[in-house]
């Protein structure tokens, strides 16, 4: 009976629901101003003069006047706040003076303490009741939501609750904090317990999920932390990082699984920005693949630095479209007044490239255009070739001749001792650029090579999600594989930092900590959704995992050096690589077979090459090309027009 009273009451309109406060509070005032005179007289059956009626009387109606133009009634009670307090206060303190303004005018006796006795009951019976029905609304409503842990009890932590509070799905059930003197103390009604008692915490207060709200600020050992974590029965979630809220592309409740950095539990590498903003402030820079995972993100750390051109080059129509879009909105929003210019072109045109670079006056080019996917590269060996060997020389020729200061090339740890046709097509690239720094020196040409980037196209941990999502199984191809990881900001990060360091024809390697296992980042996410793994130990878990075998061109392990005496550099997390070069005419002699080998589409003469070419090319498979394996024709041409088929 009681619960349908109070659906009646909440299904009504707000106008009645206004009726309703109004009638309430005249009420209510009313019975304050008698309890204050009954109080004073000391007389529970006192009753008013008629003097004393008119005062009262008009004290209220004054009152409520001034409730509404303190906007008291426009509030909604379930989500009243507590500056809802501060009106209410003001308001009462108003009808005091009114109590005793009116006293005065209707010459009734009202003695000097009734107003102050007044003000006090009717502040609590007027706010009193408003956080009465706000919290048996919420308790209504928490009943059909999740309880929540929330792991952080700093200032991100309490605007996640708070902003959860007024949601529809969770409900906030208390607080993890990094620092244990802050165990079993209260954060307004919700209690805190330290992170050695999470497990306490999660039986407890019944939470179906925990969110992770650490402020970027704090010392915290992610390691540690998510070693921690995975224990848990429950899946543990995230918010956005504050970078993401101030820029204002995310919400504090937009609720999402975990970020990567999280899931390779270390702390990020962080950047000298000071050298990197020299390097790109008021300059006009130029991102080759600018819709890609890695030139996306190279444009949006670009962009923060404020140069004054920013050229986004890109051949799919679709992923430029969306960045530009993208870079726009942030432009606008941050005030940074860029110019931004969405291109079209790929980058095998050599006269596009210079063009383009002439026409804006490209002083740095970041090169992140490559084809990057090893098996996708194994089974179109040309093209691969064309795109990562081709693409990085035409660019960089054009650069050269449009007189570019700086050009850096993206590149990646396959590049070493490469067991595939993506990782020898990387490495004759930068061969490519060693010799062209040799040959001049008008352009600074510099490499960086991480490893694998986790949330990029292609990338093993959304593969791995949208698996779990779909009950399983995992699929890996080896139990032993293992990888280097590192995120796209922080890959961005290196690229930028690198094209201010370079001097002409380096090599530059990240630090990059321990290299993780895949089967263990596998079964790292299945827990951290609360889920298990099945195995045949455990047939009754949730989640498989399968291995499917190596793919053709993939190995164990990758290396970030091929040599073993790195040199370092100004930033304690980055090494320079010290390799072997080969003189511009055996490159340029090296690109015309290449050449040749695409024109006759002669895919196993292109391998040869590159195992010719001093790129360590070792693989571990057969040629795998796909049009070359199904009986593809070489094609050839006599030089006067005609096009000669062979077999």
């Amino acid at each position: 009976m009681r619960n349908k009273l109070i659906n009646r009451i909440l299904h009504l309109s707000r106008p009645k629901k206004r009726a309703i406060s109004v009638a309430t509070d005249f009420a209510l005032l009313s019975l304050a101003i008698w309890a204050a005179f009954a109080l004073r007289f000391e007389s529970v059956g006192w009753l008013p003069s008629e003097r004393q009626l008119w005062v009262s009387s008009a004290t209220v109606v004054v009152t409520l006047g001034a409730f509404v133009k303190l906007g008291l009634y426009r509030a909604v009670i379930r989500y009243i706040s507590e500056h809802a307090f501060l009106a209410i206060l003001i308001g009462v303190a108003f009808s005091s003076i009114a109590l005793i303004v009116l006293g005065f005018v209707f010459q009734a006796l009202v003695p000097r303490s009734v107003p102050v006795i007044y003000g006090a009951f009717a502040f609590i019976l007027v706010a009193g009741t408003r956080f009465a029905v706000r919290a048996v609304v919420r308790r209504r409503g928490d009943r059909s939501k999740d309880g929540v842990l929330i792991v952080g009890a700093g200032l991100k932590g309490m605007q996640l609750a708070s902003a959860l509070s007024q949601g529809v799905e969770y409900r906030p059930a208390g607080f993890i904090s990094m620092l244990d003197a802050n165990h079993k103390s209260m954060i307004g009604n919700l209690p805190v317990y330290s992170l050695e008692f999470i497990d306490k915490a999660i039986r407890e207060l019944d939470v179906s999920r925990v969110l992770l709200a650490i402020e970027e600020s704090d010392p915290v050992n992610r390691k540690e932390l998510m070693r921690t974590l995975e224990g848990l029965a429950v899946p543990v979630q995230t918010v956005p990082s504050m970078s993401e809220l101030v820029a204002g592309v995310a919400r504090i409740n937009d609720i999402r699984d975990l970020e990567i950095e999280d899931l390779l539990g270390r702390d990020p590498v962080r950047p000298d920005t000071a050298t990197v903003s020299q390097s790109l402030y008021g300059k006009s820079v130029m991102v080759t693949g600018a819709g890609g995972s890695i030139g996306s993100e190279l444009c949006r750390q670009i962009l923060r630095h404020k140069p004054r051109t920013l050229v986004l080059f890109e051949q799919s129509e679709f992923s430029l479209y969306s960045i530009e879009r993208e870079l726009q909105s942030i432009n606008q929003i941050e005030g940074l007044n860029v110019s931004l210019h969405a291109v079209l072109g790929s980058v095998i045109h050599r006269r596009r490239c210079e063009t383009v670079m002439r026409a804006f006056g490209i002083q740095a080019v970041y090169h992140a255009a490559a084809y990057k996917h090893v098996p996708l590269v194994e089974h179109n060996v040309i093209e691969g070739i064309q795109n990562n060997v081709f693409g990085t020389w035409h660019t960089a020729e054009a650069a050269i001749a449009a007189g570019v200061e700086r050009f850096v090339l993206i590149s990646t740890d396959k590049a070493v001792r490469p067991t595939n046709v993506m990782g020898a097509s990387k490495r004759m690239a930068e061969l490519v650029l060693q010799g062209l720094a040799q040959r001049q020196s008008k352009t600074v040409f510099s490499m960086v090579r991480f490893g694998n980037v986790l949330g990029s196209s292609g990338s093993v941990v959304p593969l791995f999600r949208d698996q779990i999502r779909d009950g399983g199984p995992i699929t890996v191809t080896h139990p032993d594989i293992i990888r280097y990881f590192m995120t796209i900001p922080e890959a961005s990060q290196l690229v930028l930092q690198a094209g201010s360091m370079g001097q002409g024809g380096e090599v530059f390697v990240l630090d990059m900590g321990e290299p993780v296992k895949i089967a263990d980042l596998a079964r790292k996410m299945i827990h951290l959704m609360g889920l298990d793994e099945k195995s045949e130990e455990h047939p009754e878990g949730d989640i498989e995992i399968i291995y499917t075998g190596l793919r053709p061109g993939e190995k164990l392990y990758e290396e970030l050096l091929i040599g073993d005496d790195p040199q370092g550099t100004a930033h304690p997390r980055i090494m320079m690589a010290r390799e072997v070069s080969l003189p511009w005419s055996e490159v340029d002699e090296l690109l015309s077979k290449f050449s040749k080998a695409s024109q006759t589409f002669d895919c196993g003469y292109a391998v040869e090459l590159l195992k010719e070419a001093r790129t360590g090319y070792s693989p571990n498979s057969e040629t795998a090309d796909l049009v070359w394996c199904n009986g593809g024709q070489r094609v050839e041409s006599d030089g006067g027009g005609k096009v000669i088929h062979l077999k």
